[in-house]
This record gives C-alpha cells, structure tokens and sequence, in this order.
C-alpha cells in the first residue's frame, strides 16, 4: 500500500488505520523487508516498540514455501506468528490431477511445516495466479489434505471469480485453516496501467464486489485471522497514492465501509 515509503513512515501510520500489526514485503512490492535488514532487527524491534505495533505478518513469495527456514526463525524472534507465500508446482492442472499434484506439495511442505512449528509460525499460501494453489478445488484439497495446523490459507478474492456466493461458501469450507483474509477486489485489475479512479476500483467499497456477504461469514466461522484491506499499484512498488497521508486516508475510507458491515 505504501510502497517503497520508509518504514520509520509507516510503522506511526498503522494505529491511525486502526490496524495493531505491520505485514512487511520485500521488493519489487515494497522493500520494507530489505529496510529491516538494513537497519537490523534490534532497531526494527525498537521501532514497533515505540508505537505500540506488532509485526503480524512476512510476506515472501520470492523465497517460496521451501526457502522459509531463515526467516521463520527471524519470525519467531520479532514475535511474528504469519508468513505469507505461494503454492509450488504444476500450473493449469483440474479434476484428479490437480488433487494429485496438490498433494505432493503437501508431503513435499511437511519438514517446512516442522521448522514453522518449532518457531511457533504458520506458513499461510496465498491463492496466487498462474500457481498450483489458485483454484478453490486447489484450496479445499490443500486443507483436507494437509491437517497441520501450521499450513494456512492467504485468502484472496481479487484472483477467484468476483461472485459473493461461491466466495462465500468457499469461505465455509476453509473455515479457521484461513490465516490472512485479504480485504481486495479484482475491480479492473492490476497488471496494466490506468488511471488512478480505476486502478482503485480494488478496495473494498470502491469496486462493484459486496463484501457484505463475505463479512457475515467470516463472522459464522468465527474468524480470528488476519484481514489486510488491500491492493496492487502499477508499477509495483509505488504508493497506491502520492503521499503518506493519502494512504492512509484511502485505507480507512475502506475500513469505514467494511466496519458498517460488521
């Protein structure tokens, strides 16, 4: 949301969105990440100290589902619970062969998921595009076929069909496996350049998706995770807007939205 905006920025932003927890990307989305190292963890923890924030969430897809050890480790010592990365795979797989290849990943991710254990981390896989975790077949078969715990779900609306139904039943049988619910529509896209009113078509409230439905379940289920209100500027890496202040500004006219459906 905020780019490549200095952390020192953002992290006195989080409490004026309402937010408690920080979720830090590296590049080419943000380079928060790079900033911690830059600055060590000692500062980084110091920082969150100051303004009362914790870091809720790593994300890492350049790392993969099987590069993690590190940085689960570095998890557990900021006292960061969530890493969020993608599926490993075959890609454009359906029906037997999908479910096959779904759960080869999961006995491939079962020594990553003993390292998440011993740092007290969930590893939460993002229902990505062109992956093998991007279908809700693909979903639903990674939860019944892997019962740890410490495997999760990154749910993403922007990249499932835009129908309050089925995202809401896909919900249901997810149920307390979601880890990350990422507040986000697909609204016009994210891959092409267009106009800012456009662009921001992808947060919640602006788009034509009704988030009603999907809060009324994620309130049967009893949903404790993560929620991100969420989008992808073009190019990646900018602000979704000029400065710090209308980030922000954005951000909470969309958790105003999605606090009146609560």
């Amino acid at each position: 949301m905020y780019g490549y905006t200095r952390v020192e920025e953002i992290v006195p932003e989080v409490h004026k969105t309402g937010a408690s927890a920080l979720d830090i990307w590296p590049k080419p989305h943000g380079d928060q990440r790079e900033q911690l190292d830059a600055m060590g963890e000692a500062k980084f923890a110091e920082l969150l100290k100051k303004h009362n924030v914790k870091l809720g969430c790593i994300t890492q897809y350049h790392l993969g589902p099987f590069g993690l050890k590190d940085e689960m480790s570095l998890a557990r010592r900021l006292g960061c619970h969530t890493i969020v990365t993608g599926g490993k795979g075959p890609k454009g797989l359906q029906g037997a062969q999908l479910k096959a290849a779904v759960g080869t990943f999961v006995e491939q991710m079962k020594p990553h998921l003993a390292v998440a254990a011993e740092n007290n981390v969930t590893i939460a896989i993002e229902n990505h595009g062109n992956n093998l975790i991007e279908s809700p077949d693909s979903l639903k078969w990674l939860i019944e076929l892997c019962p740890d715990k410490h495997l999760g779900v990154a749910l993403a609306p922007y990249h499932l069909e835009q129908d309050t139904n089925s995202l809401s039943e896909l919900i249901k049988s997810l149920g307390d496996r979601i880890t990350v619910f990422y507040a986000w529509q697909h609204g016009m896209g994210c891959m092409t350049k267009l106009p800012k009113d456009q662009e921001l078509l992808q947060m919640p409230g602006r788009g034509n998706l009704d988030f009603a439905p999907l809060v009324e379940t994620l309130k049967s289920i009893d949903y404790a995770g993560w929620t991100e209100i969420f989008m992808h500027p073009v190019p990646r890496g900018i602000p979704i807007l000029e400065t710090t202040r209308q980030v922000t500004a954005e951000i909470n006219q969309a958790r105003d939205y999605l606090e009146k459906l609560r």
